[in-house]
């Protein structure tokens, strides 16, 4: 039943989710590493502070299923790796499921699986890819009661923003992620749109699938803890951050923080102090 693994993945009493991506190493991008270069380490730390997420690749999910903690956070498996992301695009992009996804996230007892869907600048056929690789997991999923969060990605052009640099206008990431509800997400993980004040509107576009925000660039910390919190405000249903927790000189205290905010509402001052 998908209903079970989402209350793994959502929290029972506020219905959010706190995710943190840490399978940046599936893309070969050496900048992508920075923090997460010792992995299990990375993931132990992250296991202390309790997030309700982590979202790891197949050959790394074992690092936290292994972890012997009682009430481990819920495993968000990739299944998609790409070539997308780089300051210099090579000659062929591509976006490719591994194989067996949903029984390899059956097995490795995953709570949700999650897809990318790529809107890239002049290149239409990466879109294609991705959406015939949620064509592909689509039944999967539904067989095997395995929730599917897609992944709606709107570029900037890359000679003007050179590498992985999203685009948050609402005329484009609305109708990605509307895509994406279509082809039957059962999460959402999009960007926040420039204006955060009218990020109601993707998550109205979406009709009742839950949407989590990706965190995007890295940010100072007040900033990360009001844009969480206005999110939230917004209709948001969690966020998911990967190198404003595991790049923070904290990473235990950062979630902690962030924690506190997604569900309990706290004060962005007062999350503040628990940083120091």
């Amino acid at each position: 039943m998908k209903s079970a693994r989402l209350h793994r993945l959502f929290n029972p009493e506020t219905g959010r989710c706190l995710d943190v991506a840490v399978d940046h190493g599936f893309f070969n991008e050496g900048s992508f590493l920075a923090g997460i270069e010792n992995l299990p380490r990375a993931i132990a730390a992250l296991v202390q502070a309790a997030p309700d997420a982590i979202q790891l690749t197949v050959g790394q999910a074992h690092h936290l299923q292994s972890q012997k903690v009682k009430g481990r956070p819920a495993l968000v498996l990739r299944t998609d790796v790409a070539n997308v992301y780089g300051r210099q695009l090579p000659r062929h992009l591509f976006s490719r499921v591994i194989d067996d996804a949903v029984l390899q996230a059956v097995r490795l007892d995953a709570a949700c699986i999650v897809v990318n869907l790529f809107q890239i600048p002049n290149e239409p056929e990466v879109t294609a890819q991705c959406i015939d690789n949620i064509l592909r997991l689509k039944p999967e999923s539904d067989r095997y009661g395995m929730p599917l969060m897609i992944e709606p990605l709107v570029f900037q052009p890359n000679a003007v923003a050179g590498g992985y640099l999203v685009d948050g206008d609402p005329g484009k990431i609305i109708p990605l992620v509307r895509q994406a509800v279509e082809l039957g997400a059962d999460v959402i993980k999009a960007d926040p749109t420039d204006d955060i004040s009218v990020y109601h509107r993707v998550v109205e576009t979406a009709g009742g699938v839950p949407v989590l925000v990706r965190g995007g660039s890295k940010a100072p910390e007040e900033e990360i803890l009001r844009r969480t919190q206005a999110l939230l405000a917004q209709g948001a249903a969690g966020i998911v951050y990967g190198r404003n927790i595991i790049q923070h000189p904290n990473p235990r205290a950062i979630t902690q923080a962030l924690m506190a905010v997604v569900h309990r509402n706290t004060p962005v001052a007062e999350a503040l102090q628990m940083l120091r």
